[in-house]
């Protein structure tokens, strides 16, 4: 009997990506034969981005109020990333991007069955390398990275597939009351930010023996 984890997260979010690495360190320790089924979901941190999105340094310095706070908040994220083997570079971000397409190309990988691969890819090729995910080739290329074929990627990517239901899940989740990233449920528990693997597999321990009990 397996547990399905689903995972709404954002792109720019440095704290997904560590969730998503402690979620996959939960899973690993968990005992043998308990199987987990993960699924992202999209949410927009910034749904009112320009869809070519932002300077970065100009776009944190008007969020956060000054370039340095900006930079405060950076090295504390740098400084937890390293902790987790996560080697976090802004120095190489130039952009904030707009994230709606890279949430369509992961909507397109769960449909080819390489959405982890994909939202890992996005994730690491944004924190670690500098990579605007807002550019369409760029989101291609991790695409074909990932196990897509690249040129259909792109094609989907130009297009407007998808669109519809991508808007549909990010309303979905703010009629459910998500209000921040990531947020994961565990067969409907919820548990939100990036919590220590302890925290995750305790909730899918708790989410399997509900789902037992329920069938006995």
């Amino acid at each position: 009997m397996s547990v399905t984890v689903t995972v709404r997260s954002d792109f720019i979010c440095p704290w997904c990506l560590m969730g998503e690495q402690r979620l996959f360190e939960a899973i690993d320790s968990l005992p043998p034969g308990l199987e987990v089924q993960v699924d992202w979901l999209p949410f927009e941190l910034n749904p009112h981005m320009p869809k070519e999105g932002m300077e970065r340094k100009l776009y944190r310095s008007q969020k956060f109020g000054s370039w340095a706070r900006s930079q405060e908040l950076d090295a504390h994220t740098v400084a937890a990333g390293k902790r987790e083997g996560i080697a976090f570079d802004y120095d190489r971000m130039t952009r904030t991007p707009n994230t709606f397409a890279a949430h369509r190309l992961t909507w397109l990988a769960a449909r080819e069955g390489r959405q982890r691969a994909v939202v890992d890819g996005i994730l690491r090729g944004y924190f670690t390398e500098g990579r605007d995910i807002g550019d369409l080739d760029t989101l291609a290329e991790i695409a074909g990275e990932a196990g897509l074929d690249r040129e259909k990627a792109q094609a989907f990517l130009a297009s407007n597939q998808g669109e519809t239901e991508v808007r549909a899940l990010i309303d979905s989740a703010l009629a459910r009351g998500v209000a921040g990233v990531p947020h994961f449920d565990f067969d409907g528990s919820v548990v939100t930010g990036a919590q220590r693997p302890e925290t995750l597999r305790r909730a899918i321990l708790a989410a399997h023996a509900r789902k037992v009990q329920a069938a006995e």
